[in-house]
């Protein structure tokens, strides 16, 4: 992908792996996701949640990927709520790995998965949603040819409270 960096669909095999990324990554994540339980931070926090991702995947619903850079895991990337039918939509969330932020490789990584809804999975549209406060992530966003289409007021509950989120989105037969 980018500098040596992969991107893998997530495996019981990256409990480990994926529970020591979010540990390292702790208190740089906090401001950017809900409040999390200390058990989210644990290998068996992590499996739980890997089962459930892969249990979505396993329904066609979710495509949970990692970015790993040959030693350890550096962020992740998912499309949720796929729909199929006329609307062949998902959802796109993503972070990287604090020690990795600011070296395109969540710009990459967008890139790669933009490729993969539309060849792969035949998708229209990825949705995503940023923070007001983030301007990186929404630099990713519009870097990997998203557009911005509104503001949705107290949309997700992070970092303990309801906050207001930019909303983007891709049409992926749209050239960049």
């Amino acid at each position: 992908m980018l500098h040596g960096i992969q991107l893998a669909l997530v495996s019981p095999v990256d409990v480990p792996a994926l529970a020591a990324a979010y540990q390292r990554n702790r208190n740089y994540l906090a401001p950017w996701e809900p409040l999390r339980p200390d058990t989210f931070f644990t290998v068996e926090g992590q499996r739980a949640v890997i089962e459930a991702k892969l249990a979505l995947h396993q329904a066609s619903s979710e495509m949970p990927w990692v970015l790993f850079d040959g030693k350890r895991i550096i962020g992740t990337i998912t499309l949720t709520g796929i729909v199929r039918g006329p609307f062949l939509s998902a959802n796109l969330g993503y972070w990287i790995d604090g020690d990795y932020a600011g070296r395109g490789i969540g710009t990459a990584a967008v890139n790669a998965v933009v490729d993969l809804a539309r060849t792969r999975l035949g998708l229209h549209r990825i949705q995503a949603a940023t923070l007001l406060h983030n301007p990186a992530s929404q630099r990713i966003l519009n870097t990997s040819g998203f557009a911005q289409i509104g503001l949705a007021p107290q949309y997700l509950k992070i970092a303990g409270r309801w906050q207001d989120h930019l909303l983007f989105q891709r049409i992926l037969e749209d050239p960049l």
